[in-house]
């Protein structure tokens, strides 16, 4: 890691215990003020009073520099999921594949994700840094590099959870491939912080949590596993596998969902969608929506030219964006 990206967290850690101490004053009911810190507990995540603690929030689309929707990663955008669509939690897709990723541009990723982490901590909402790749695999000594960074400048706060995959292919093998290279940035992670949570992605674009149940992480705690889902393509069937992986005490976590098909267009299933949030709620499963983006499609919080920097009307908002707004109002 290079010398500006070491004095970027160096800064951050002399800076924080300022913004913590004002945090706490200025948002005593925050989520993180009400939950604490967060551990797993059998299938579940626990707050420090050992309740089942179930987040809802928004997932950043990828930060890659020069993709459009990096200009969607400020603290405005992050203060209005706080304080008007009422999240609890917010995932930074840093970019870790592909052109303009943390391969070839680490400054420009790193300063957009440590935007968010910051945002979420000076609000109060937990936030998941999410190695965002389908094959980081091929990158292992990258991921290290990067989670133990963020470790040393966030790790102490309870605010922070990391997710070291996020979407392992169909192609890719749980035993071979992902197990091992989590096993590895779970123990670099470790070496610095001890108890934040870390979600591990399971294959199959996060959708073999029967794979993962069958043969899980070992001799670490505090470990989730990723299920994702597109209402209008992934329905009973996959719900099944997850109920399956459930029953043999995995802990799992919503980190990316869509309302829409897997393809992050098409078909909004409002229908499907709300199958799957009495399913979230029913097994006190958190859940983040994908996206953060006025791309044109139908994933896509925004229409196009919204703001960056938060204070959105309903004018605003796509069809989805308003179901997902509604949603994290309620949850």
């Amino acid at each position: 890691m290079n010398v500006l990206i070491r004095s970027i967290f160096a800064l951050t850690l002399t800076l924080f215990g300022t913004v913590q101490v004002a945090n706490a004053q200025a948002a005593n009911i925050s989520p993180v003020a009400q939950h604490g810190k967060l551990s797993v507990v059998g299938q579940h995540i626990r707050d420090q009073n050992r309740q089942i603690t179930s987040l809802a929030g928004p997932s950043f689309f990828w930060s890659n520099t020069g993709w459009g929707q990096d200009r969607f990663y400020t603290a405005g955008a992050v203060e209005t999921f706080a304080k008007d669509w009422n999240a609890g939690i917010v995932r930074a897709a840093m970019g870790a594949q592909n052109d303009g990723s943390y391969l070839d541009d680490e400054n420009g990723n790193i300063t957009r994700v440590q935007t968010i982490i910051d945002a979420a901590i000076a609000n109060g909402l937990y936030v998941i840094v999410d190695w965002h790749s389908h094959q980081a695999e091929r990158d292992t000594a990258k991921a290290v590099e990067f989670f133990t960074a963020v470790a040393n400048a966030y790790g102490h706060t309870p605010n922070l959870i990391y997710e070291i995959y996020n979407e392992p292919l169909n192609t890719t093998d749980w035993a071979t491939d992902v197990k091992p290279y989590a096993e590895t940035v779970i123990s670099a992670i470790r070496k610095v912080d001890p108890d934040n949570l870390i979600i591990v992605g399971t294959t199959s674009w996060a959708q073999d949590v029967d794979t993962a149940a069958d043969d899980p992480i070992t001799g670490q705690s505090n470990i989730l596993y990723s299920l994702h889902f597109y209402a209008a393509t992934h329905k009973k069937d996959l719900r099944k596998r997850a109920e399956y992986a459930i029953g043999k005490g995995l802990p799992l976590i919503i980190s990316e969902w869509g309302s829409v098909t897997y393809s992050g267009d098409g078909l909004m299933d409002e229908k499907s969608t709300h199958k799957w949030m009495g399913f979230a709620k029913k097994h006190g499963l958190s859940h983040l929506n994908w996206s953060v983006s006025d791309k044109d499609e139908t994933a896509s919080m925004f229409k196009p030219g919204a703001s960056s920097n938060g204070g959105w009307t309903t004018q605003d908002l796509t069809p989805s964006g308003r179901m997902v707004r509604d949603i994290m109002r309620d949850w």
